[in-house]
């Protein structure tokens, strides 16, 4: 387990820029005070900083590494991938990987790279208090299956507009809606909603 200590003019900056030095949340972490602050003779003379030791017990870094690696090898592809963390969130993405096993990886329109982003979310937030966002990308496909979906909702939209009817996309989840929504909820004369259950939930564009 990794472990710093940190000297300051409070126990509570201690803990802070041991946090920020170690990027976890304080609920990661187990918190040593070995020496409280003092101000000394006239709080003046002989005054001590607080002095604390930050030990790492929980690193979602290390477990999504660890998670990814399992995955990886348990499927018999080898790459690389990189974790990334911010405030609330974890970035991983996957490279260094041959063209088909990025297929077999993303699946059937990013299946299984979603299943992989779940199931990590999932290890990573077990009964934690604070929800961390994961997102599992491999060598930039999200964007530019976002991309993708974009064209495809204006197309649809101007089919929709064209034909005056309803036009119904391939059954999508919720994240993949989301970006058709998105992209057209401003267009002039149409509008979105979804229909139908799990899994097979989808977009209907209809013209106004």
């Amino acid at each position: 387990m990794k472990s710093i200590i940190k000297v300051s003019k409070t126990v509570e900056d201690a803990i802070n820029e041991g946090l920020m030095e170690l990027n976890v949340n304080k609920s990661d972490v187990e918190i040593e005070v070995i020496e409280e602050p003092s101000k000394g003779l006239f709080g003046i003379i002989g005054g001590k900083d607080a002095k604390v030791k930050i030990t790492v017990i929980y690193d979602p870094v290390e477990v999504a590494e660890n998670f990814i690696y399992k995955v990886l090898h348990s499927m018999q592809i080898k790459a690389e991938c990189i974790v990334n963390k911010g405030v609330d969130n974890l970035t991983i993405d996957i490279t260094d990987i041959s063209s088909s096993d990025m297929g077999i990886l993303i699946g059937k329109r990013g299946n299984t790279l979603d299943a992989i982003q779940y199931l990590l979310s999932l290890t990573i937030n077990k009964s934690k208090e604070n929800y961390i966002k994961v997102i599992v990308d491999i060598e930039g496909y999200r964007a530019k299956r976002e991309e993708t979906l974009i064209r495809l909702a204006n197309k649809m939209a101007e089919k929709a507009r064209y034909s005056r009817r309803l036009v119904k996309l391939e059954p999508m989840n919720p994240y993949e809606r989301r970006i058709i929504h998105s992209a057209l909820q401003n267009k002039s004369g149409i509008t979105t909603y979804s229909e139908g259950d799990e899994p097979f939930r989808r977009v209907v564009i209809q013209s106004k």
